[in-house]
């Protein structure tokens, strides 16, 4: 009998922990980032969304612009999970490919800008502790770290569009690559 109150009040306590964890949310990261949606939003009324959309376009035109200057600029200013949103500006056939330089950069940022995704802030700082426990510079290892990051994101979002590219043509499905 003891096994199954044990085991009740554990399951209980799962939920009871669960419920912790989503008013942690409501009141830390989702008015954060209900934020930047306002702040965003409001920056593109302000500049106009053809001026946004030009920009987009612009850096649509090549992958270096695409996958590695529109992704460190929009984590840099917008942080993560915010910085994804930029990827609206794109035509659809490269919202993939963004949304994975994307996704990736707001890790291998961290060191350097700790702003962008201070919800793994955890996961460098460990590194870095082990670094500092060799009596190495965790300076250098920050920015080897985002210039390695800097390239691998771009090749992950260039390959990522050419796995765009076989699944349109095997489902047979056309994206476009203008706004």
């Amino acid at each position: 009998m003891d096994y199954i109150v044990q085991f009740a009040e554990g399951f209980m306590n799962l939920f009871k922990l669960g419920g912790e964890t989503f008013i942690s949310w409501m009141t830390g990261i989702v008015p954060v980032v209900l934020m930047l949606l306002v702040a965003m939003n409001t920056l593109i009324a302000l500049l106009g969304e053809e001026k946004v959309n030009k920009l987009a376009q612009a850096s649509a035109k090549n992958p270096v612009s695409r996958y590695m200057i529109l992704p460190f600029v929009s984590a840099f200013i917008l942080g993560n999970p915010m910085s994804i949103s930029m990827g609206r500006f794109l035509p659809e056939y490269y919202k993939p490919g963004f949304v994975a330089a994307q996704m990736q950069f707001c890790h291998t940022s961290n060191g350097v800008f700790p702003h962008i995704n201070p919800g793994e802030l955890f996961v460098w700082m460990g590194i870095a502790s082990g670094i500092q426990t060799l009596g190495l510079n965790t300076m250098d290892l920050a920015i080897r770290y985002l210039l390695v990051g800097l390239v691998m994101n771009f090749v992950g979002g260039w390959v990522t569009d050419f796995m765009t590219a076989y699944v349109s043509k095997q489902q047979g499905i056309t994206l476009s690559k203008t706004l």
